[in-house]
């Protein structure tokens, strides 16, 4: 899987690098959330498990911006 990387402003200034890791493990997380209930509907084990998959990288990721926001990166 492939995650991309934008580039997050923010009244003209780069974000940090922690606030864009908590941002993008959000979204991650409530994408895996669609994809684990759409596998859910349609009977689809295989589009589940991705879904969940995704939905912990995006905890991680989450996890990893609140790290290095109290580290002060």
């Amino acid at each position: 899987m492939r995650i991309y990387q934008p580039i997050f402003y923010t009244k003209g200034t780069i974000m940090k690098s922690s606030t864009k890791d908590q941002m993008q493990g959000t979204v991650a997380e409530a994408a895996g959330a669609v994809k684990q209930k759409a596998g859910e509907v349609m009977g689809n084990k295989k589009l589940e498990m991705q879904g969940m998959k995704q939905k912990l990288e995006g905890k991680v990721q989450k996890t990893v911006g609140k790290i290095e926001k109290a580290a002060g990166k």
